[in-house]
Parts: C-alpha cells; structure tokens; sequence
C-alpha cells in the first residue's frame, strides 16, 4: 500500500481532527471523575490510558464508564477492611463493563430482572464471541509468524469457550487480562513483521493528527494514542479482531 493511499484511509477512518477531540474530551472527563472519586490529584497511569482507549474504541458510552467507577468506589467503600487501595482503573473494569451492558439491554427494552436469573446468558454470549474471534484468527494470512500466534490464540479462545460452560462465578477481570496477553502477543508479531517505512508511515500520520493537541496532553497520553494509533492501523490491515470484552 502506498503512502498516499494509506495517508487518506487513516484520515478518513482513525483519527481526523474532531475524532482526536473526542478522545481529548473522553479521557478527561474519565480522568477527573476517576481521581475525584479517588480524592488524588495524580494523573492515570499509561495502563490506565490502554483501558481507555479500549472503551472509547469499543464504543462504551462515557456515563457506563463514570457510572462504573462510581459503583466499584461505593462497593469499595462499604468493605469493612481496605487493605488494599485503588490505584488505577483496571480495579473498576468489571463494573464498568456491567454498566455498559445494563445500558445496552436499557436501550433496547430488555428487561434487566432476565439477565440477572438466568446468568448463564452472559457466559453463552461470552462463549460465542471468544468462538466467533477464534474462526477469524484462523482465516488471518500475514505472514508465517502472525499466522502462528494467530492460530496459537484461537486455540485459546476456543478453550476458553468451552470451559465456560462449567463456570458459574465468571471473572471478567481474568478474562479481560488474557485477552489483553493475546493482543500483545499478536501486536508483536506485527510490528516485527511489518516494513521499517511502513511503521514510520503510520507514526507519522498519527504525529500529524496529534500535533493541534499536545499542548493539552502529558506526553505519556500521547505516547500511547501513538502507540494505540498503529496499534488499530495494524490490526486493521491484517484482519485481526480486537479481542478485549468491550467489544463484544
């Protein structure tokens, strides 16, 4: 793919201008409500950025995610014992993501009282999704090395989707982590795999989208909307699904 034509797919399907905007305006709002609730005034860390960028990319509305942290500070706070601290928002990412889900089923009539008696639903569904990521792992064709861990996550999923079957307390912060080691792995074998000029491409279109914004990011933020940038370009062009549960 040459450089133009890369140039104008980025522009019109990752990151035009407004589209940075809403990024800006996403993670700050998440940012304050997080380190109010947390009664600090120290900034998220890179991971917590990741996690963000993960909801925002799957689409969980801003009020799931601030709804969520508020629900997992109220759940915190009523511990009688808090020997541990909640030092980023990987600890709020399951009531995040129950947050999202109530929305969903809200918007669409469903009643919530079903989804609470029956929570085999959530492992099915869960099932089906890990399934469906699995065929499209096998179908992926870039390259010896992508192809093998490719194939060597979807032998994952597919064992992750039948051992739900015999789950009843399901830990979605479990899952959320071995999904996030598989994207790793498969990011890996991509930018190892893929062109020098390529790589700076894509570095440099997202340099030029971020520039108008740097003066109201920490440089770690941009660091990793660069990093998250090429992340998406990547799997993009290989045909590789994102695996996280926010996307389900």
């Amino acid at each position: 793919m040459g450089t133009q034509q890369l140039g104008a797919e980025t522009k019109a399907r990752v990151l035009t201008a407004p589209a940075v905007d809403n990024y800006f305006n996403y993670y700050t709002e998440i940012e304050q409500h997080f380190c109010r609730r947390r009664g600090t005034l120290l900034t998220v860390s890179t991971l917590d950025w990741a996690l963000m960028t993960t909801w925002k990319e799957a689409g969980v509305p801003l009020e799931a995610v601030l709804r969520g942290i508020d629900e997992a500070f109220d759940k915190y706070e009523r511990r009688p014992s808090k020997t541990q601290k909640i030092n980023g928002l990987a600890w709020c990412a399951q009531a995040v993501l129950t947050a999202a889900e109530e929305m969903k089923e809200a918007a669409v009539g469903a009643p919530q009282e079903k989804a609470s008696a029956d929570p085999g639903l959530q492992n099915e569904e869960i099932g089906r999704y890990f399934v469906a990521n699995a065929e499209k792992l096998r179908q992926v064709k870039a390259g010896t090395a992508v192809t093998l861990v490719a194939e060597e996550c979807a032998v994952t999923l597919t064992d992750l989707a039948s051992s739900l079957a015999t789950v009843k307390n399901l830990r979605l912060e479990d899952l959320e982590r071995r999904l996030t080691v598989m994207e790793e792995k498969l990011l890996a074998a991509l930018t190892m795999t893929t062109p020098e000029n390529e790589l700076f491409t894509l570095r440099t279109e997202a340099d030029r989208e971020i520039a108008p914004y740097r003066s109201k990011m920490p440089g770690v933020q941009i660091e990793q909307l660069q990093k998250q940038f090429i992340h998406k370009r990547l799997f993009e062009k290989a045909k590789i699904p994102r695996l996280s549960l926010f996307y389900l």
